[in-house]
C-alpha cells in the first residue's frame, strides 16, 4: 500500500505498465484497503475538441481507482487473473476541471477475490466509482465489472 501512496513509485509504475496514465497525469491521491482516490488534471493531454475531458481519459482514471483496490486484494494470494468484463458509464456534467474518482468498494473486491480462491471458480464483482470536479459536483459515475479467477 505504501507504494501506491508514493508519488515517484507510482509514476515509475505508470511509465512501465500504464503509459497512458503517465501521459495523462493521473495520480493516486490516497489508497487503503477499502477506498482509492485517483485524480486527473484537465489539460491539453486529456482534453477533447469540445473543451471537456476526453471520455477515454476519464475511463482510464476510473479503471485505476477500482483496479488499484483489486491489485491490493490480490497481493500475497498467489496467481489470480483479473479482467474487466463489463463497463457502464453515466456522464452527468461537463468535466472541465481536475476530476477526482473515488471508489469505496474494497470490501466487495476482497470478498470476490477470497471467493475465487476458496471455490476455484471465476467470480465477478461490479463496483462503482464516482468522478467529481473541483467544485465537488458529480461529473460521472462508472460501474466496472471485475472478474477474478485462480490460475492453475
Amino acid at each position: 500500500m505504501r507504494d501506491f501512496n508514493t508519488v515517484w513509485k507510482m509514476r515509475l509504475f505508470f511509465l512501465k505498465r500504464l503509459p497512458s496514465c503517465w501521459f495523462w497525469g493521473i495520480r493516486v491521491d490516497a489508497c487503503d484497503t477499502n477506498t482509492c482516490v485517483v485524480s486527473m488534471p484537465y489539460r491539453w493531454a486529456t482534453q477533447n475538441p469540445f473543451r471537456s475531458t476526453y471520455f477515454a481519459a476519464l475511463s482510464g482514471a476510473a479503471e485505476l481507482s477500482t483496479g488499484t483496490l483489486a491489485l491490493l486484494a490480490l497481493t500475497g494470494k498467489g496467481k489470480i487473473s483479473m479482467l474487466i468484463t463489463g463497463f457502464e458509464a453515466k456522464f452527468i456534467k461537463k468535466a472541465d476541471t481536475r476530476t477526482t474518482f473515488t471508489c469505496n468498494a474494497g470490501a466487495e473486491i476482497y470478498a470476490a477475490v477470497d471467493q475465487a480462491i476458496a471455490t476455484g471458480t471465476g467470480q465477478e464483482v461490479t463496483v462503482l466509482t464516482t468522478g467529481r470536479n473541483t467544485r465537488g459536483d458529480v461529473v460521472c459515475e462508472m460501474r466496472l465489472t471485475w472478474s477474478f479467477r485462480k490460475k492453475a
